[in-house]
């Protein structure tokens, strides 16, 4: 049998140019990440040749898994805001509220959390765990987390500063890189305004441009060999892991993030694909599992979470029904290593005259990725106070406090206080009682 009978194709009402046309597109929505995430990994000292490697082959892989396991046309990739929880709340410094880990013993957490996730793909847990969490907190982590990461793209842009008296403050706007971020802000939003395809990497091909002739970044070359991957290859530490302060909560945290993040993405995606029968998705076990072990490869070449990209909606909307869209992805991805010329410049930064690093070829893609993020705010019942509250700490404590874990912490405490008080304790999940009074102790002990 050759590949492509393997692939259902002509049953699903698709052809073979069509396919292909569909992974080029997916993959030119979601190519951003090849050069954002070297930069958000550098943050907390991971090298970023090595990680632009492991991000390329480790989504590649289970992008391949994802087509040959599911055969759906879904790409996976790292996870925005799950590379922000990592890098800064996580091995962040206590001055930034991290919590200050070594990078290897943050991929050593990552690497537990993707095996925990493989071992439930195959059992029923994941269901009991996803109908413990009510909607309206689901919906209020991912929209915290499109804040979290809108606001470091406005800091990394130098479009809001420090300040003593106000915490924030805006940035210089007569400077370039504020400039530059400004411009790609508005060249970003038009392409999507005309729904034009791929609107983020243009952006940053634009912003490059403009940094070019601007003289922040240089020129080092377009193609090269791909860099070693050495650096971060099985680099993760496991053996003091546990020795670490709230390494539980970490684990959890990162399995918690990439469950929903894989779910409300299977569901959402499927169902512009018409996978869904009967209100399930038919393979949602390969789908699952394919997921999980893209994180746990992604952990052992060094990257963090790899989950199934919202993007691929894009490529589904050009006609995209097979894993055949999913080959082509992959092997666009696996492409990508030759470029890391590129993805240094891109992704290197701008060294200002007062020592601070900004990044305006990346912060309007950040910026704007926050908008696709929250738009799951429309989804939360505002009218009933009991949901409302819990969901409004979630989503404004993440970025204030610049943790993710925070922010979960208080939208489960509040919402089962208020539940109980409401006189609806019975609806609270036992699951969330038991993570809540978890939770409070924590902050009791502190």
């Amino acid at each position: 049998m050759s590949l492509l009978d393997y692939f259902p194709i002509k049953e699903r009402g698709s052809d073979v140019r069509t396919e292909i046309i569909a992974g080029v597109t997916t993959f030119l929505t979601l190519s951003y990440i090849v050069f954002v995430q070297p930069a958000v990994l550098s943050a907390c000292g991971m090298d970023m040749g090595a990680v632009m490697v492991a991000t390329c082959v480790a989504s590649a892989i289970a992008t391949i898994l994802m087509g040959l396991l599911a055969n759906y046309p879904i790409a996976l990739a790292p996870a925005m805001g799950h590379n922000f929880y990592f890098a800064f709340t996580v091995c962040g410094t206590s001055a930034m509220g991290g919590l200050g880990y070594p990078w290897q013993v943050a991929l050593g957490a990552n690497f537990i959390s993707g095996s925990i996730f493989v071992l439930f793909s195959n059992w029923g847990m994941r269901e009991k765990i996803i109908e413990a969490v009510p909607a309206s907190l689901r919906y209020a982590i991912a929209v915290g987390i499109g804040f979290l990461i809108a606001l470091v793209g406005l800091e990394w842009g130098g479009i809001i500063v420090a300040s003593p008296g106000t915490l924030v403050t805006l940035g210089n706007l007569h400077s370039p890189p504020v400039i530059i971020t400004i411009l790609g802000i508005l060249f970003i939003a038009i392409l999507l305004t005309r729904q034009i395809k791929g609107a983020i990497l243009f952006g940053i091909i634009f912003n490059t441009a403009l940094c070019l002739a601007w003289g922040l970044i240089r020129f080092e070359g377009i193609v090269s060999r791909p860099p070693s991957i050495a650096p971060t290859f099985f680099k993760l530490r496991l053996a003091d892991l546990f020795s670490y302060p709230q390494v539980f909560t970490v684990i959890f945290i990162l399995f918690f993030l990439d469950l929903f993040d894989t779910v409300g993405t299977l569901i959402g995606v499927s169902e512009e694909a018409h996978f869904m029968e009967g209100g399930k998705l038919t393979h949602a076990k390969q789908a699952l599992l394919s997921d999980a072990i893209g994180t746990v490869v992604g952990a052992l070449m060094g990257t963090s979470t790899i989950t199934s990209y919202i993007e691929s909606a894009s490529g589904i909307s050009e006609g995209g029904r097979t894993g055949l869209a999913n080959m082509v992805t992959a092997a666009l991805l696996l492409l990508s290593l030759f470029f890391f010329p590129l993805v240094k410049m891109i992704g290197g930064g701008y060294r200002t005259p007062l020592g601070a690093t900004l990044y305006p070829v990346i912060a309007p893609a950040l910026i704007m990725i926050g908008v696709f993020i929250i738009k799951a705010v429309r989804k939360i019942d505002w009218e009933d106070y009991s949901e409302a509250i819990p969901a409004f700490l979630t989503l404004f404590i993440m970025p204030l406090t610049f943790s993710v874990t925070e922010g979960i912490v208080w939208g489960f405490i509040s919402y089962t206080l208020l539940k109980v008080v409401q006189g609806k304790g019975k609806e609270v999940n036992g699951v969330l009682y038991f993570l809540s009074g978890i939770f409070l102790v924590r902050y009791i002990l502190l």
